[in-house]
């Protein structure tokens, strides 16, 4: 039962002596720390780190070896030190800008799917591959492309229909090709 009083007086000792520290030179620290760091959270930090030592090596606090501000002075600019050095040592965080070009994917697929394309193309009407030729691919409206063609806006709409139904059982259910509208 003593020896659980003693390391329980031994804590309220250390608290106290870490709190009077802090009273004591705690702005000291802190605005040295913030001007060696030029940030107020960091020096924070610092001041914290500082105190923490101070409460591990009481001893070195009143061995008689120069000042208790002196001490916490030192052992604030070698935390300080410690961080630029370990921060140096890292390669440097480079941020992802935007301007970076997306990763361009595999231009296979879209060799294939032209590939595609082009032999159900070749499997119309010479009728129903003029349609879709003009529409789709000169990206004509459907009375530019009767123009064109020289046939009934209303028969460019049912040719374009059936070569799309055409295409669509070459290619299956699961390629949806637009439908044209007026």
């Amino acid at each position: 039962m003593a020896a659980l009083w003693g390391r329980k007086r031994a804590a309220v000792a250390d608290e106290a002596l870490i709190r009077s520290l802090y009273a004591e030179h705690g702005r000291a620290l802190l605005a040295y720390a913030t001007r060696l760091t030029g940030d107020r959270a960091a020096a924070e930090d610092v001041v914290q780190e500082t105190l923490v030592r101070a409460w591990r090596h009481p001893d070195s606090l009143v061995n008689g070896k120069g000042s208790v501000r002196g001490w916490l002075l030192t052992v604030a600019r070698n935390i300080i030190t410690d961080r630029y050095r370990a921060k140096a040592a890292r390669p440097a965080e480079v941020a992802e800008s935007a301007a970076a070009p997306a990763v361009q994917g595999d231009h296979a697929d879209s060799v294939v799917n032209s590939m595609v394309v082009l032999d159900a193309l070749e499997r119309l009407s010479p009728e129903h591959r003029d349609v879709l030729t003009e529409i789709y691919f000169r990206g004509r409206s459907v009375a530019e492309a009767a123009q064109t063609l020289g046939v009934p806006p209303g028969t460019v709409k049912s040719r374009s229909y059936y070569a799309l139904r055409a295409m669509r059982q070459t290619f299956g259910a699961k390629h949806a090709i637009p439908e044209v509208t007026g």
